[in-house]
């Protein structure tokens, strides 16, 4: 059986003992998680009102930040150029179960 959740404003495709990363979350490590679910799949499909009795229960594995990606402004003729970096920060976490 599979769910879709939404969480960081992103639906994910989850099974239970997946380690998925979305975006961070507060809480620590160790600490539990329910999420609503937004589908159930698997031998029957189910979605709005049926599935939102379902519950997908996690756990925070991690915290980190993903790879440096660099943001260029260029404007010509002026001698602008501007360089700027960002990190995402994320929250890694494993789907202990679902349940519903």
């Amino acid at each position: 059986m599979f769910a879709i959740i939404q969480t960081g404003g992103k639906q994910y495709r989850v099974e239970e003992g997946d380690v998925i990363r979305v975006e961070k979350l507060s809480g620590a490590m160790g600490d539990k998680l329910d999420l609503k679910a937004m589908m159930i799949g698997g031998e029957q499909v189910l979605f709005g009102e049926d599935a939102a009795k379902f519950t997908v229960m996690a756990e925070v594995v991690d915290h980190g930040k993903l790879k440096k990606i660099y943001i260029r402004k260029y404007k010509s003729g002026v001698q602008y150029r501007r360089r700027t970096g960002h990190r995402q920060q994320f929250t890694a976490i494993k789907i202990t179960g679902i349940q519903g």
